[in-house]
């Protein structure tokens, strides 16, 4: 694998030609012969650089991003960051699903950077490439020490997940929105528990990703769901909208933002071959849909944004506001690369 070929800031903020991400002799690779992690390899590596830099010309709404994983056992069809597995050498298909990169040190790691003079407390959003609450973190318990090192420099954060496992963490979440600003958002395209397990078959139902909206917000923690993707011809129907926003707003969410199906390149292959196998008589209408690249046509997007927000005024929830949990809209290229190279980010 590829890991040479992966740059960073020399101290997270100047590039060096010369610095890896992560050398091969720092990588050591895993299984564990347990129900849930049957099939999956691990390869643990010391990063050398937590903090990854947004552009400057991005149209996120923040500029600085943590990724403690690459690659993701969620296993969704659609995701974008499947490409990203290519520069590993690493296949973006079943390869993306079970060879997960672990950064051991990230908490550590965060840490040294947030206390650098140089560092000047900046938004940090996290499950911005993969899901930083997938299966792995039980494992690994990444996440406790990176919580813990944003609270105790007082350091804005948001995080954007589908995994429940994020309740685990209830505690530092709640400490740290006592001294900072934190925003927390969960991925809900629809509610549709067939089109679940075959298109999202490593995550969480969407009703147990809604009862951790719940839980988060009786705890005093603004929630707001990002519903995507949502997926044409399979999830768009009127009826199918307003059972998604139905149940979003019944979790108690205070915003629900629609995002539309993405497909770049590394997702559109992998996406289109599922929908061979499982819904071949929409192939040729995605073909048409998709036609002129990776995003479906404007008037699609903009008739979906209608509905869903019609359908949010009706049940008393709203899209996102400003001063509200951030929303992560689409990728250009992986996180990991260098600032001279710099990135636009998504989960979805």
């Amino acid at each position: 694998m590829r890991w040479e070929n992966l740059t960073v800031e020399s101290g997270g903020h100047s590039r060096a030609a010369d610095a890896a991400l992560f050398g091969a002799d720092a990588v050591v690779s895993r299984t564990f012969d347990t129900p849930e992690f049957r099939g999956i390899t691990f390869h643990e590596v010391r990063a050398r650089s937590i903090i990854n830099r947004v552009p400057g010309a991005s149209r996120m709404p923040f500029e600085w991003t943590v990724n403690p994983y690459r690659g993701c056992s969620h296993a969704c069809v659609y995701c974008f960051a499947r490409k990203s597995h290519s520069y590993l050498d690493l296949d973006t298909g079943l390869g993306f699903d079970s060879q997960i990169v672990v950064k051991v040190n990230a908490p550590d790691l965060l840490r040294r950077q947030l206390g650098s003079r140089r560092w000047l407390g900046e938004h940090i959003a996290m499950g911005t490439n993969v899901d930083c609450y997938q299966r792995a973190e039980g494992r690994y318990r990444l996440m406790p020490g990176i919580l813990g090192a944003l609270r105790d420099h007082a350091n804005p954060f948001s995080i954007l997940t589908k995994g429940t496992l994020i309740l685990r963490d209830l505690d530092l979440l709640v400490q740290a929105s006592e001294v900072t600003d934190v925003g927390i958002s969960v991925s809900v395209g629809f509610t549709d528990p067939a089109l679940w397990r075959t298109v999202e078959p490593g995550t969480p139902s969407p009703e147990r990703r809604l009862d951790a909206v719940r839980t988060l917000t009786e705890h005093g923690i603004d929630v707001g769901v990002l519903m995507a993707p949502v997926i044409p011809f399979l999830s768009d129907h009127p009826a199918q909208l307003r059972a998604t926003v139905r149940a979003i707003a019944a979790s108690g969410a205070s915003s629900v933002t629609p995002l539309v199906l993405h497909l770049r390149p590394g997702a559109r292959e992998w996406f289109m071959a599922w929908l061979g196998q499982h819904h071949p008589h929409l192939v040729r209408r995605y073909e048409r849909l998709y036609a002129e690249g990776a995003y479906a046509p404007k008037w699609y997007q903009r008739r979906i944004t209608r509905q869903v927000h019609d359908l949010a005024q009706e049940y008393g929830i709203g899209p996102a506001r400003a001063g509200m949990p951030r929303r992560i809209p689409e990728p250009e290229t992986p996180p990991d690369q260098p600032v001279s190279e710099p990135t636009q980010l998504s989960l979805i």
